[in-house]
Order: structure tokens, then C-alpha cells, then sequence
């Protein structure tokens, strides 16, 4: 399994808009995509600006093709310009 940790900072006037399209990503991806099993949004409770993804996938190629998707893509787009900074790191699960 394919762990993946994503943070991002978002521009704090643009949260409210920002998070309908991760939820809608989110439940997206785990509805259409086999191999996405988790798909966590969380928001840090001293800085909500500060959003962290857990997300489970099969393997790598089933995390790219979440990243090749319509819908990553439309989210991609939509988001781009709210996002200031994201970071992504990958994890094989060992247990």
C-alpha cells in the first residue's frame, strides 16, 4: 500500500472557497477510483488554514492515476492560485 501525505497551506481569505472542491476531491476519488481506499481532509485546529491529506492507495500506479484524473485535474486547476504552499510525501506501508 501507497501512503500519501499531503500538506498544504491556503490563503486564509480563500479557505471558505477552498474547501467544498477538497471535500468534493476527496469523496471524488474514493467513489471512482478502486484503487483509493483512504482519503483523509484534515484542518489543523490552531492554524485551519494548514490542511494535511491522508490518503491510501494500492500502489503507485493507482496514485497516478488519481493524479491523472478529470476530477484532480479540475481540482487542480480551481485550487491552484488558493494554495501559497503544499508538500508531498510518499510512504510504502509496512504493517
Amino acid at each position: 500500500m501507497l501512503i500519501v501525505v499531503v500538506e498544504f497551506i491556503i490563503d486564509p481569505e480563500r479557505l471558505a472557497e477552498f474547501m467544498p472542491l477538497m471535500l468534493n476531491n476527496a469523496r471524488t476519488s474514493l467513489a471512482e477510483e478502486p484503487g483509493c481506499h483512504q482519503f483523509d481532509v484534515c484542518a489543523s485546529e490552531e492554524a485551519p488554514a494548514h490542511i494535511l491529506l491522508y490518503e491510501v492507495y494500492d500502489d503507485a500506479t493507482a496514485f497516478e492515476t488519481h493524479v491523472g484524473s478529470a476530477h484532480f485535474k479540475e481540482f487542480a486547476t480551481a485550487t491552484g492560485k488558493m494554495i501559497t504552499e503544499r508538500s508531498i510525501r510518499r510512504f510504502e506501508r509496512k504493517a
